[in-house]
């Protein structure tokens, strides 16, 4: 999160690009795909090593930054001067705050933030239809990662926001700005001396159908898809996505953006009310349904002497449908001598292993490819005190033969 490009924008879900590097470098491939691109690790990487590539993101805001940071090869003067002009329009703005503000707006931040927030906002809309479909990426991706900077509240480890949460130190709006453009100016000066164009296509689209990506067409996959580990991906960036108007409470996040991505949260399943029964009955999970079975029937006997009653035994059924059909999808587009890598970590709901690299192995041969094999990186949750189970975790490399 320190590498030029990398850095723009903080999201957590990701993994080092500077083994993404080392893997491209040994490998030498003409095509890489990352089904679960997030905010384009790889395709960064790649763009930095003038290799082709294609990165599929579900999550529809996420999408949106991904492609600010792909959108480096832009002019930098031109950059730099549409901030300049969105900033002074910012500032003739008259200072007031809309009639109605999301709650979550009002619990993180102060009314003076907000009012200088909505002027570059303003600022921005206004100007954007004017400029490169390029230059609005970088310039919005800019705005957003002030956000968090310009709040009082704090950000838990997985980007969740904490309104109860102070902060010591907050920054103006309009001074991370210009730290940030400046920030991204030195880094776009460092890409463009080593590249002279983005060689990336970045989609948001389902990794459970890849449907724009040719067949045989890639000999390089790398990606970290979602843990199965009740991790609400809609929810890492309801800040920003609330400040944009693109959800105004936490119960809109099903809808415009969960929805779309793999189900590997128990509010995803909770929401579509899917019945284990049904889930188990589906024919892509043949390759591990004996094991499946009883773990979901143990999380379900569980499940009622719990509060908190969340249905993890529906949700690891369906995530595990739902990337038996990546797999599927990733046989259709993986050349002959393809190598695939998913870097994954295991799960352990109400204290209930789940084989997570076994499994996910298990449905990769299932789908047609010929070997799994894993390696391990690195033990996981072994530092918290506040553990609700001593299940041993970890997290590693699935390696995949097609």
């Amino acid at each position: 999160m320190k590498l030029p490009i990398h850095r723009w924008f903080r999201y957590s879900a990701g993994f080092s690009a500077a083994w993404v590097e080392q893997v491209i470098a040994e490998l030498e491939p003409q095509t890489i795909l990352d089904p679960f691109a997030g905010s384009g690790t790889v395709c960064v990487t790649a763009d930095k090593l003038g290799i082709n590539s294609c990165g599929i993101e579900a999550h529809p805001f996420v999408c949106k930054l991904a492609k600010g940071k792909l959108a480096w090869m832009v002019n930098i003067p031109e950059f730099l001067a549409a901030v300049t002009e969105i900033k002074a329009f910012a500032a003739s703005l008259p200072p007031k705050l809309p009639e109605k503000i999301p709650v979550l707006l009002s619990k993180c931040y102060t009314d003076e933030r907000l009012i200088d927030l909505f002027k570059i906002r303003q600022a921005y809309l206004e100007i954007a239809p004017s400029l490169s479909e390029e230059l609005q990426s970088l310039i919005f991706l800019a705005i957003c990662a002030i956000l968090r900077p310009s709040s009082h509240v704090g950000t838990a480890q997985w980007q969740y926001i904490l309104p109860n949460k102070r902060k010591a130190k907050t920054c103006e709006p309009f001074e991370i700005l210009e730290k940030q453009v400046a920030m991204m100016q030195e880094d776009m000066y460092q890409m463009q001396f080593i590249s002279r164009e983005s060689r990336a296509t970045f989609l948001q689209e389902d990794a459970r159908k890849l449907k724009s990506i040719p067949a045989r067409s890639i000999d390089l996959i790398i990606t970290s898809p979602p843990y199965a580990n009740n991790y609400d991906y809609a929810d890492a960036t309801r800040l920003e996505m609330t400040f944009w108007g693109e959800v105004n409470s936490w119960g809109d996040l099903h809808d415009t953006v969960r929805k779309y991505l793999i189900r590997s949260s128990s509010q995803h399943v909770s929401k579509e009310r899917v019945c284990l029964d049904t889930l188990i009955a589906e024919s892509i999970i043949d390759p591990i349904r004996d094991e499946l079975i009883p773990i979901c029937q143990e999380l379900k006997e569980i499940r009622v002497t719990k509060s908190g009653n969340k249905a993890y035994h529906t949700m690891i059924a369906a995530y595990f449908i739902d990337m038996g059909f990546v797999f599927q999808a990733l046989r259709r587009v993986a050349g002959s001598n393809c190598k695939i890598c998913f870097v994954i970590g295991d799960s352990a709901p109400y204290g209930v292993y789940v084989p997570v690299e076994q499994w996910l192995g298990q449905l990769a041969v299932g789908a047609g490819f010929n070997s799994w094999h894993f390696e391990q990186i690195r033990e996981r949750n072994v530092k918290w005190k506040n553990r609700k189970h001593n299940i041993p975790l970890h997290e590693g490399r699935l390696w995949i033969d097609s």
